[in-house]
């Protein structure tokens, strides 16, 4: 969290050395970080009264390269601040013949951002201790729950033992009390993070079971309980979390999985298909 941290202190107006514009803009951010986080320099400018070269010249005068810096540094810091009534708020700026173009945007933009920023080794790490683990625990809580049955769901094809660890499980300590230093747990959970999933990593890690986290990013706090951090970007264009990237990290994991027991994977779907069939699980094609 020392980003966070540094970033609050360059804004602490307290400091002599800002010029009055400076500190306009300052006073805008702190008041205001829930919508200056969404603007540009010039838009920055236009809400305080100044040019957007006096914006640029502010960033720099905190110890940044230039606005792009000090712009991400504030995304950062608001994408833990943010409380469910402030992203509410923010759905008003969206214009209502526009809001299928942002969010399907937003997303595209998340998955590019999540690709770009992907830790190759950490992804190919996780896939590793998934496959050397006798079970494997999922945990994902509150929004995160769905991933977490998704992910679950999809595992339980290719382990024999998978445990998917939610809100309908009762205590949560009580699904993992078991865990073993053979085991792996994932835990999921972005922006507001959970409480309970943090404790729960922080407990299978001392269990000495392997415990990898799916995240929004390196600020994130799984980073301090999680052997393993894979970063999946969750930026908002409203009060619902976009989980489209975390989705699509999860698709690669379980594809990465699959191909690395692909033999036993395929005897295992050819049983299934029998039984499927037998049972008339799914709809036939004649029948459609």
């Amino acid at each position: 969290m020392e980003e966070k941290q540094d970033l609050i202190e360059r804004l602490n107006l307290s400091g002599k050395r800002l010029s009055k514009s400076h500190k306009r803009i300052a006073e805008y951010i702190v008041t205001h970080y829930d919508k200056a986080v969404f603007m540009t320099a010039a838009t920055l400018g236009e809400m305080v009264g100044v040019s957007e070269s006096t914006v640029v010249r502010f960033a720099m005068a905190l110890g940044y390269e230039g606005y792009p810096q000090l712009h991400h540094s504030l995304q950062e810091l608001v994408r833990h601040r943010l409380t469910a009534v402030q992203r509410f708020e923010m759905t008003s700026d969206i214009k209502e013949e526009e809001v299928l173009q942002t969010v399907l945007k937003a997303d595209m933009l998340n998955i590019r951002h999540t690709v770009d920023q992907m830790d190759q080794k950490a992804f190919d790490a996780a896939v590793n201790k998934l496959l050397e683990a006798d079970t494997i625990y999922v945990l994902g809580l509150r929004s995160a729950g769905p991933l977490a049955q998704f992910f679950g769901y999809y595992l339980h094809f290719i382990f024999d033992d998978v445990r998917v660890v939610g809100a309908g499980v009762g205590d949560v300590f009580e699904a993992i009390a078991r865990i073993r230093p053979t085991d792996a747990l994932i835990g999921i959970s972005f922006p507001r993070y959970s409480t309970r999933t943090l404790e729960a990593m922080r407990f299978a890690h001392q269990s000495g079971a392997q415990v990898i986290g799916i995240t929004d990013g390196p600020m994130s706090p799984l980073h301090q309980e999680a052997d393993i951090c894979i970063s999946a970007r969750t930026d908002m264009a409203s009060f619902v979390d976009s989980l489209v990237a975390p989705l699509s990290v999860i698709n690669a994991l379980l594809v990465a999985l699959a191909l690395k027991k692909r033999e036993d994977l395929s005897h295992h779907f050819e049983k299934l298909e029998e039984i499927w069939d037998a049972h008339s699980v799914y709809i036939k094609k004649e029948q459609q």
